[in-house]
This record gives C-alpha cells, sequence and structure tokens, in this order.
C-alpha cells in the first residue's frame, strides 16, 4: 500500500524522516512525472542534515551538491542528460559513493551507468498531495523503509 501525503508540508514533513532514517548514506532514485513533487521531497530530505534554505531542481546543472557538517549530499537531476556517459566525465562515480548520501532524479536517463538504488520512490499526483511507492534493493534500503513510524511504513519489497 502506498504512503499517502495530504499536502506539500507533509511531503517535506516526510522527507526530513525519511532522511533521518537514511543516515546521510545510500542512493535514492525519484522517479515520476514532472510536478510529482521529486524537488519537494529531496528539500525535506535536506532539512534532516540542517539545510534551511532553498532548493531548485539542477536540472541545468546535473548535480548540486551540499555539504552540510559531517554529511555529504549529492541532489541530481538527470532530465536534461544526453547520454548516461556524460555522468562518467563529470565524476559523478565519486559523487555515489557508499559515504554520501545521492538523491537522483529521472535516474532512467542514467540507466545502464547508475549503480542499483538502496532506495526506489515512485512519487505520483494524488488529489491535492502526493502518493508515493517505496521500492527496496539493497539492505540498507530495506533497513531504512523499517525505522520510519509504522503509519508510513507500508511499502512494497523488491530485492
Amino acid at each position: 500500500m502506498p504512503i499517502l501525503l495530504q499536502d506539500e508540508a507533509a511531503q517535506v514533513a516526510f522527507g526530513e524522516t525519511l532522511g533521518h532514517a537514511l543516515a546521510g548514506r545510500g542512493q535514492i532514485h525519484l522517479i515520476g512525472e514532472l510536478g510529482a513533487g521529486k524537488t519537494t521531497l529531496t528539500r525535506g530530505i535536506l532539512r534532516a542534515y540542517g539545510h534551511a534554505g532553498a532548493v531548485k531542481s539542477p536540472t541545468y546543472t546535473l548535480v548540486e551538491p551540499y555539504d552540510l557538517g559531517r554529511y555529504r549530499v549529492y541532489h541530481f537531476d538527470l532530465y536534461r542528460l544526453g547520454d548516461p556517459e556524460e555522468l562518467e566525465f563529470m565524476g559523478a562515480r565519486d559523487m555515489l559513493d557508499d559515504s554520501v548520501l545521492s538523491v537522483i532524479e529521472w535516474p532512467s536517463r542514467g540507466a545502464g551507468w547508475l549503480p542499483r538504488p538502496d532506495l526506489e520512490l515512485h512519487l505520483s499526483l494524488a488529489e491535492a498531495g502526493r502518493r508515493i511507492a517505496a521500492v527496496a534493493h539493497t539492505q540498507h534500503g530495506r533497513d531504512v523503509l523499517a525505522s520510519l513510524p509504522a503509519a508510513l511504513s507500508d511499502k512494497e519489497d523488491a530485492c
């Protein structure tokens, strides 16, 4: 059963809860159409690590790094990526290290190059809010989903 979030504030709050559960590491793929709230969710994740500023999708730069004290978060938006190999040329392999958190919007554009994520979050519109279906691909992903509060932990687990 999916996670239902009634409004933008609930989406940011869920992102913050998810950010705490991630403990500053892993790879998250955000999948959804334009306007589904991928960047809004990322804003919540970043708040978990103390970021209080604006968060905009790095559509033209492809990646926005956030150095947040002891945490390093990379926010990717691959919507305008021409070829997955471009990720190699921009040094993305180092940004996908196990010791950092990488949040990737439009991961299908990096297919064949990106490693398997810890979590996939499928976002869709649901009236005024959003619906999120979570799929864990690694033990870290399963642990993150299991640690979410019971009200939010409805999930699919595809290994």
